[in-house]
């Protein structure tokens, strides 16, 4: 196994499905210490480490140690789905994850914008569920439902590089005239992708990667219930 090659992936998955290196930790069963060791390479990476994330994250062992298939090849685990109050977005004091008054599926405001200090109308203090490091933001329309209805809000972290992309994961996807919210598939030209909605009233789209000037990865969707 090439120690290095696996580090960098183990970091992947700990980026980009949002976790803090202590939540990742508890969630395979590691000592968060062991895991800083494992991570700074002070402790080689043996199967038992390697079964633990395969079993604990789901992801798939050829990709972990290989780099090889997809990350979830058997199946991607879905952003989990909480319903919070209204009343649980509060505007003081600002603690825990910024809410930003911005529907990321309306209008084409560059990101600077979108994400300025005087968009943040709350914030939400769930760190168990929600991590400090994400932005929450409004989402409409139906092309995702019933998994993500309208006015539901998304808690996303934003990618570094939209050329790493966990294929069938729910993305906010940033192109010049729009934004939309869909599951990024692989397409047959690598330079592609396939946008899909959950509705099935909608069809699949194919954009060049070329075209995606940034790309949110959804973590969790919260559905406001004001009966709560």
């Amino acid at each position: 196994m090439e120690q290095n090659e696996i580090l960098e992936r183990i970091k992947y998955l700990i980026r980009n499905l949002g976790y803090r290196q202590n939540e990742f930790a508890d969630k395979i069963g590691v000592n968060p210490s062991n895991l800083s060791k494992y991570i700074n390479g002070h402790l080689p990476i043996g199967d038992s480490m390697i079964n633990r994330i395969v079993v604990n994250i789901g992801v798939s062992k050829e990709w972990l140690v290989n780099g090889t298939d997809l990350p979830f090849a058997k199946g991607t685990p879905m952003p989990p789905q909480i319903s919070v109050p209204s009343s649980l977005v509060r505007p003081e004091p600002l603690q825990g994850t910024p809410v930003y008054d911005v529907d990321v599926t309306a209008g084409t405001m560059p990101r600077a914008q979108m994400f300025a200090d005087d968009r943040i109308v709350g914030s939400v203090n769930m760190p168990d569920l929600i991590s400090p490091q994400s932005r929450i933001v409004r989402v409409s329309g139906d092309s995702m439902s019933p998994v993500i209805r309208s006015g539901d809000y998304l808690a996303v972290r934003e990618l570094t590089n939209t050329r790493q992309i966990y294929w069938g994961q729910i993305y906010v996807v940033m192109l010049d005239d729009y934004r939309m919210v869909k599951y990024v598939r692989r397409h047959h030209d690598p330079e592609q992708v396939i946008l899909h909605s959950e509705n099935p009233a909608y069809d699949d789209m194919e954009v060049p990667r070329s075209d995606i000037h940034e790309l949110m990865f959804v973590q969790t969707i919260l559905h406001i219930d004001t009966r709560m």
